[in-house]
């Protein structure tokens, strides 16, 4: 999920300023050596944040104390559980009115989560 943000973003970056250096530069070839150089750059940059975060992940799990180690498994519990309320609240069970601005807050949130925690630690399977 992380990834998929990451990547819409740097992405609509690239695209911008693969605009820019169409306007700047007139020849093909250095056109493309250009937008080959900057989408390197990019991936590079992608790839020293997702180090930077499994750093700090596994940072977490050397802690000897019980927080750092259970701090992304109790988020994404509490999110888990909040959003069987919304849930429910949503569905009537529950007689309490919530803005939708909160339910999408609320599911941005659960979905960036689920992501990052489940897929940081395939990542960190995998690494191993």
């Amino acid at each position: 999920m992380i990834n998929n943000i990451l990547g819409g973003l740097f992405g609509k970056v690239v695209d911008n300023a693969e605009g820019i250096l169409d306007k700047v530069i007139t020849t093909d070839k250095e056109r493309d050596e250009a937008k080959i150089e900057l989408k390197k750059l990019f991936l590079d940059y992608e790839s020293k944040i997702e180090s930077e975060i499994t750093n700090r992940w596994t940072s977490d799990n050397a802690q000897d104390s019980w927080l750092p180690r259970n701090i992304r498994p109790l988020v994404l519990a509490f999110l888990v559980v909040s959003t069987i309320l919304l849930i429910f609240i949503d569905a009537g069970t529950i007689q309490f009115v919530v803005d939708s601005e909160w339910k999408d807050l609320l599911k941005m949130t659960l979905m960036t989560t689920v992501g990052a925690y489940f897929g940081g630690r395939s990542y960190e399977k995998v690494k191993k």
